[in-house]
């Protein structure tokens, strides 16, 4: 405790240092007209050097403030404005407040003769739909990453998971050079590209590809970074290679080495470890040691689960311009994992009256091998025309061993019934993706004609061997004894085109008119065999086929309004659904077809009060059609605990979706804050019906609902402080979440009422190039109230504590250390409930940086434990998984590079 108060009492002496004297440098920028400049960039900049002293953004009246340490040399005042010609004024030393007045920004007659000089480039640019950074601006150690300049910027906040957030919207897609980098959420790039090869940081609203080519406004709620490298760097190698060994047989190692030249990059990227990195990723303070700060680097995965995780990973980028016109990217992927799971649980099944409690342990080791390959190839037929051809494919196979033993009881402490079971699958899988995609532009502007075409098919074939004894203790069912062979196959093909034609009626007003058809068709074929004959007879009533088709078209016509500061789009329409299934069990056929009418609709709406002020809505009516297994009624009696039987009468269910987001960023005080919610309430939803008999065995059929729904709310400020080396950054928010779920227990209709309250804050604290400090701290308070059931209520809370620190000593030694404390109340029986995680890390650099030499414990305290708590609408339940434990770790990484620059005379 005394820790605890001694580091938030060093924090807030740090945080007192803001409170030193500063002066103030203020103004006002208009037109020649007198109108304010919004968004325009005002800076200070040393003249020997075009060193950045301090910048901010003019708001909608155009007014600016800079506050900066008194400055006894002359600067240099910068004023930008996209479509204005740059302001310059030399300022005399700088020792006290100054009011410059109002400063007047010419216009360029044609603003395609805009020049900004390479040296003296504002740090922040605000465009039409582009926010952009010039990257020179930010001072980061010489070594940094892109996302450690991405720390940097205004605006941008990276969280404990690394999700990027620019101005509040979260940012979904990352590209360099317009082109994604091993995947487009690009965080293999963020973590490996060298941060001085980068020229401009480049953020606007995602687009799909159809409106980057028509010039459409984006109806995303997200935003897409892109990188741009230095022209004079385009040309040339960097990468970096790390090996690690440690204690308790653990190893790790990766590489990474990219090529670049002009327009084309070819990158190649290798990872095998057994410490649970189920991604790529090379974290310069922890490598791939995950637990810390390295858990949100998701790309590419290998594999997720609970459990010990051994990996490997082979990776190729290769992206060029073969031709005028043409953009080609392309990745392959081979990927390896075995993972080993200790597993247990216990279950208490919620009934109308009484209760069912089950304990079970489970031992498995599933290994994994998949092949992933993709390309996207754009060309431009004609400049108004452009075709888009994206294929994958994944072939993998994997093998699955489990050991399992589970025990019922009553509520009275009585057997109910027990099993015990082992099985070995092994699978075949292959999955082919499609997109097609075909723009032409009209003469006039906004009028295009668009065709999308994408299919799918998939095939998996699997063989399993499986070894199981249920006995029951009570009721009069007879124990059940297996010793099967089971051999299923399973497909699917998809297939969907649009047509989309848009006709503008004014500068600003389009109608919209689309026709869309899907059809699909999956199959599902089981034989079962008894391997206690020796002729493997086939067991009829463990072995059925199915299929399904659906076909549906959806003509759809809509219009979109799109103003410099607002965009609406309304598009309404109506499905017509035509459903076949089929089944074959026991030799009977059964069939069952049913054809659907569901009206549609969707709206965006898009307003933007100034340049860092929007609000976002989004309104969606969809539906959802029963499955086969849902709705024949058909016998599934695979697992002996549980009969599955379909409801020919199952209705399809509708939902209504709204969602909305407010955000606002101000650039004159680097704060920020974001609001956003979402409310989905569902009409006839299906459903599980479940009955238990007096032997413990539940038998699931369906049924429809309605008055069910699930909402969320959200908010978020940030804030961010810059004294000098001194950078505070502050982050405060809050998720509220209700959801009310109804279903059917032993013919009785319960509900459910869950509610979740989630505060967090997160704090950080950066003394120039040399600490770093980020704590953060979350708590969950979730509650459930049943209706109908043997308890009337479940809660529980989680306290979730961490602290990243990391200190560059000397500009040569590395000292990281992530702390960290979970609390779950209300774990039940021998499941602890809280423990520390520590991780530390220490590492040196020599040979002019290239070489890096690390030390690292993981779990110092040798705490670390993977126990959970899920309160359902039917059940509680607490697990337990394998986690890894205290291991230490050395490992050297070898980083390199050779740039081609530009000769100068």
């Amino acid at each position: 405790m005394r820790k605890d108060l001694g580091f938030f009492a060093f924090f807030l002496c740090c945080f007192s240092s803001i409170a030193q004297k500063s002066i103030v440098v203020n103004g006002k920028i208009v037109t020649e007209k007198l109108v304010p400049i919004e968004s325009a960039t005002v800076y200070l900049i040393h003249p020997k050097d075009s060193s950045v002293v301090e910048y901010t953004i003019t708001d909608k009246n155009g007014l600016f403030k800079l506050q900066i340490k008194p400055i006894s040399q002359n600067v240099i005042l910068k004023i930008s404005g996209q479509g204005y010609r740059d302001f310059s004024k030399n300022l005399e030393k700088l020792t006290q407040n100054m009011d410059l007045g109002t400063l007047k920004l010419l216009e360029y007659e044609n603003k395609l003769l805009e020049v900004v000089i390479k040296n003296e480039a504002p740090p922040v640019r605000v465009k039409k739909d582009t926010l952009e950074y010039n990257a020179s601006s930010f001072k980061i150690r010489p070594d940094a990453n892109v996302e450690a300049l991405l720390r940097q910027l205004p605006g941008v906040t990276i969280d404990a998971d690394k999700k990027i957030k620019v101005n509040g919207k979260e940012v979904n897609q990352i590209l360099v050079n317009g082109k994604p980098f091993f995947g487009e959420d690009g965080k293999v790039a963020l973590q490996n590209l060298p941060a001085e090869i980068i020229k401009k940081i480049q953020v606007s609203d995602t687009k799909t590809k159809e409106q980057e080519f028509t010039k459409e406004a984006s109806a995303s709620n997200n935003s897409t970074i892109n990188l741009t490298i230095e022209k004079e760097k385009d040309k040339g190698y960097f990468g970096k290679i790390m090996g690690g060994y440690g204690s308790s047989e653990r190893y790790e190692s990766s590489a990474l080495l990219s090529y670049f030249k002009e327009k084309r990059r070819i990158s190649f990227l290798a990872s095998s470890n057994n410490i649970n990195a189920t991604g790529f990723s090379m974290d310069e303070v922890f490598d791939n040691m995950g637990g810390g700060r390295n858990s949100g680097s998701r790309a590419p995965v290998i594999g997720r689960g609970p459990g010990i995780i051994k990996s490997n990973l082979i990776g190729l980028n290769y992206a060029d311009e073969w031709f005028k016109g043409s953009k080609f990217n392309g990745n392959y992927y081979f990927n390896n994992s075995n993972s080993e799971n200790n597993n247990r649980t216990t279950e208490l099944t919620l009934l109308p009256t009484g209760s069912l409690l089950s304990e079970s342990v489970s031992k498995s080791n599933n290994d994994s091998n998949k092949h992933n390959a993709d390309f996207n190839l754009e060309y431009d037929i004609t400049p108004s025309t452009k075709i888009l051809i994206s294929p994958k494919v994944e072939i993998g196979s994997t093998t699955a061993t489990n050991n399992y033993f589970r025990n019922t009881t009553d509520e009275n402490g009585q057997l109910v019934n027990t099993t015990d079971s082992y099985n070995v699958n092994e699978s075949d899988n292959s999955n082919f993706k499609n997109y097609i995609n075909l723009f032409t532009k009209g003469k006039r502007k906004g009028r295009f004609f668009a065709i999308n075409f994408f299919n799918e098919n998939s095939k998996n074939d699997a063989s399993s061997i499986i070894e199981s004894s249920t006995k029951y203790a009570q009721g009069s069912n007879p124990d059940d004894i297996r010793n099967q062979n089971v051999k299923t196959s399973n497909k699917k093909d998809y297939y969907t085109s649009s047509i989309r034609y848009s006709e503008p009626v004014t500068d600003s007003l389009s109608f919209n008119f689309s026709l869309k058809t899907d059809w699909e068709k999956t199959s599902d074929d089981k034989k079962t065999f008894d391997r206690n004959n020796a002729g493997m007879n086939l067991i009829d009533s463990l072995s059925n086929y199915n299929f399904s088709n659906r076909f549906q078209v959806n003509p759809k016509v809509g219009f979109s309004i799109n103003k410099k500061k607002f965009f609406f789009s309304l598009h309404t329409g109506t499905y017509f659904v035509k459903a076949q299934n089929h089944a074959l069990y026991e030799n009977v056929a059964t069939d069952l077809n049913k054809n659907y009418i569901f009206p549609d609709a969707t709206f965006n709406l898009n307003y933007r009060f100034n340049k860092s002020k929007a609000i976002y809505l989004f309104y969606e009516r969809w539906f959802t059609i029963p499955k086969d297994f849902q709705i024949l009624p058909v016998n599934n009696l695979d697992n002996p605990l549980m009969t599955r039987i379909g409801n020919p009468d199952l209705k399809a269910s509708t939902s209504n979706t709204v969602y909305f987001t407010f955000s606002d960023y101000d650039y004159q005080s680097n704060s920020g804050f974001y609001l956003y919610g979402n409310l989905v309430f569902n009409n006839n939803q299906i459903v599980s019906a479940s009955k238990y008999n007096s032997a413990g065995q539940q038998i699931i059929t369906y049924d429809n609902v309605s008055g069910t729904s699930n909402s969320s709310l959200g908010s978020e400020w940030s804030k961010s402080i810059k004294k000098e080396l001194n950078t505070y950054g502050f982050r405060f928010g809050t998720r509220v979440m209700y959801t009310l779920d109804k279903g059917f227990t032993n013919g009785e209709l319960y509900t459910a009422k869950m509610l979740s309250l989630i505060p967090y804050m997160q704090l950080s604290y950066d003394y120039g190039e040399f600490l770093s400090i980020k704590p953060s701290y979350e708590f969950a308070f979730n509650d459930t109230r049943y209706n109908n059931s043997s308890i009337s209520s479940a809660s529980n809370t989680t306290h979730n504590f961490k602290v990243e620190m990391t200190n560059f000593i000397w500009k040569k030694w590395v000292l990281g250390n992530d702390f960290g404390y979970t609390y779950n109340s209300n774990l039940s029986g021998p499941y602890k409930k809280d423990f520390y995680l520590w991780n530390t890390s220490l590492s040196y650099k020599f040979a002019d940086d290239k070489f890096t030499l690390k030390a690292k414990v993981y779990d110092l305290l040798n705490q670390n434990q993977s126990t959970s708590r899920t309160i359902t609408p039917t059940s509680v339940v607490d697990s337990e998984n394998t986690v890894l434990k205290r291991y230490i770790m050395f490992s050297l990484q070898y980083k390199f590079q050779n740039f081609a620059t530009k000769k100068t005379n």
